[in-house]
């Protein structure tokens, strides 16, 4: 197993925990408040969305696309 997909486990692990923390944002009180009046999510919780996405799209990419 290369450096590469060993790079790219890595990368999609933290991507994967980057969502969980992102979806626990999303569900706590002070960001269920906002989006009941606001009508959006919490900067924090989107943030951690976005950044764990890209991780893990980057990482999925170099694990298991990438020869």
């Amino acid at each position: 197993m290369g450096s590469t997909k060993i790079i790219g486990f890595v990368l999609l692990a933290v991507g994967v925990v980057l969502l969980y923390f992102g979806y626990n944002a999303s569900q706590s009180v002070g960001s269920q408040f906002k989006s009941a009046f606001a009508g959006s999510m919490s900067d924090k919780a989107m943030m951690y969305y976005v950044g764990g996405a890209v991780l893990a799209g980057i990482g999925a990419f170099l694990a298991f696309i990438r020869k």
